[in-house]
């Protein structure tokens, strides 16, 4: 499989979705193949359990979903998420899925070493997070210390070994024109996650 599309919005109706239609278009029209998953629909739970906690170090689970998920993640070439920017940061759903499913250990996602993380996942050579924001986004680069690039992006998927990471985000989702949101949604299925 190429790619691996990790879609977190918990409403069918969203302009999330539309963004999550247009990309899977994309990668059609390119003879991609892909995979999506769709952490609401799964059910996934992003909270830590006492059990699940206690297997941390040894690299297991008692969540079948986050086994599937690792497995699927050190099998492709490219990642696109697709979230909403809610109070400045990534949903808590995004961030469990960063949290649970990011084991460590070799042959995993991550190991520990005398210098820090050392990422596992390097086989993913392009990462792509899709975002919608209700702050437009220069606020969220300039004004609002830019989390999402500065510590989702080059820090968190960095350690974990995704390269060739970019941020894309469509500000103002609240009040933003109809015409925005379909030139938008044209440049999402126009463009080439490669």
């Amino acid at each position: 499989m190429h790619t691996l599309i990790i879609y977190c919005h918990p409403y069918q109706k969203s302009f999330n979705h539309a963004i999550l239609d247009a990309v899977q278009q994309s990668l059609r029209q390119s003879n991609l193949n892909y995979q999506t998953i769709d952490l609401y629909a799964d059910d996934f739970s992003p909270a830590y359990s006492t059990e699940e906690l206690k297997l941390y170090h040894s690299g297991k689970t008692t969540d079948p979903l986050v086994e599937k998920y690792l497995k699927l993640l050190k099998t492709v070439h490219t990642v696109i998420i697709i979230s909403p920017v809610w109070w400045n940061s990534v949903p808590g759903m995004l961030k469990g899925f960063i949290d649970k499913v990011m084991k460590e250990g070799e042959n995993l996602s991550h190991t520990v070493t005398k210098l820090g993380v050392k990422g596992e996942l390097r086989n993913i050579k392009r990462c792509y997070l899709i975002t919608t924001s209700s702050s437009p986004t220069f606020y969220i680069r300039f004004f609002n210390g830019n989390g999402i690039k500065k510590i989702f992006l080059n820090q968190t998927l960095k350690q974990l070994g995704f390269q060739g990471r970019s941020w894309i985000n469509l500000g103002m989702i609240s009040t933003t024109t109809a015409e925005k949101r379909k030139k938008f949604l044209k440049s999402m299925q126009l463009k080439k996650f490669e």
